[in-house]
């Protein structure tokens, strides 16, 4: 089991030095990666709470990070594809050749209507979008000369340069309907649970992707079960996994192993009392986190 960390990436506690301040410790513990995740805007008046109401974007805070940091793992999980894939496969390109290839992208469909209004992309066809998209990257950073004409994106022959170095950034997909775990075993490296992810059922969506990566004729050596854990210590503990007591969230962590996760990652800015603390509380809460639940 890989064990990664969430960056400060939401609320007052998200400030480039608090950031700076997790990535450096998370390195020097030894976990395996840094992570952050895109939320485009919050509607006014909409219910989702504190987490998405004032996020940083993900790439750039990556881009930061892999300046203060020399060997640890960066992953998005994940960037939604209502963004132009050119323009992303470019970023990407870069991020993964600046960082030393350290880049983990995990690409989602999206399910805000809004953002999806204000990128000027419809929500209709989602998932045929979405395996479109992941083709224009895959070529972007593959194909010498790069060409493509399909339903949702046009490519005019060109060169599409530099490539990402020293190899293109390992690629997850997001997503919980049976359709979207088929996607990723059939597209991806990897597949990444979402921050409303049943964990109880975890189990079963590992297993459906392991079938049908066999089906697809692909071997699942290498293939990645990433689980964004919703990461909330508390006093006591509580029914729901990853919350409680810090041994609690240890045994959490090595029940998600034995059922075929690969990796997690605590994500603290999913815990409303961080998001919601002064920095100063969120930072003392988050570092005593990083060092209980090191790896």
């Amino acid at each position: 089991m890989r064990v990664g960390f969430a960056v400060p990436q939401s609320g007052p506690w998200a400030t480039p030095a608090n950031m700076r301040r997790v990535a450096t410790r998370a390195e020097e513990l030894g976990y395996h990666e840094l992570w952050t995740y895109q939320r485009l805007l919050y509607p006014v008046g909409h219910p989702m709470g504190p987490t998405y109401r004032a996020v940083h974007d993900p790439l750039i805070t990556l881009a930061h990070l892999s300046g203060v940091t020399g060997g640890i793992g960066l992953g998005v999980a994940v960037v939604n594809a209502y963004v132009p894939p050119v323009p992303l496969a470019k970023q990407l390109a870069t991020l993964q050749t600046v960082a030393g290839g350290r880049l983990t992208a995990g690409i989602g469909l999206g399910w805000l209507p809004e953002e999806f209004t204000a990128a000027g992309v419809g929500m209709e066809r989602r998932g045929r979008r979405g395996e479109e998209f992941v083709e224009v990257l895959r070529k972007a950073w593959r194909d010498d000369v790069v060409e493509h004409s399909g339903e949702f994106y046009q490519v005019p022959p060109a060169h599409i340069d530099p490539k990402p170095a020293p190899a293109p950034p390992r690629l997850l997909l997001g997503g919980t309907a049976e359709v979207a775990l088929r996607r990723a075993a059939r597209l991806a490296d990897g597949w990444v649970s979402s921050s409303r992810e049943d964990l109880s059922g975890i189990a079963g969506r590992v297993e459906l992707i392991k079938a049908e990566l066999a089906a697809s004729g692909r071997d699942a050596t290498g293939f990645r079960f990433v689980c964004r854990g919703v990461t909330q210590v508390r006093p006591g503990d509580e029914d729901r996994p990853l919350t409680g007591t810090y041994d609690k969230i240890r045994a959490d962590v090595a029940g998600l192993a034995a059922h075929g996760v690969t990796d997690v990652f605590h994500d603290l800015n999913f815990d409303r009392e961080i998001v919601t603390a002064g920095p100063e509380e969120a930072m003392r809460r988050a570092e005593e986190a990083l060092e209980a639940l090191a790896p």
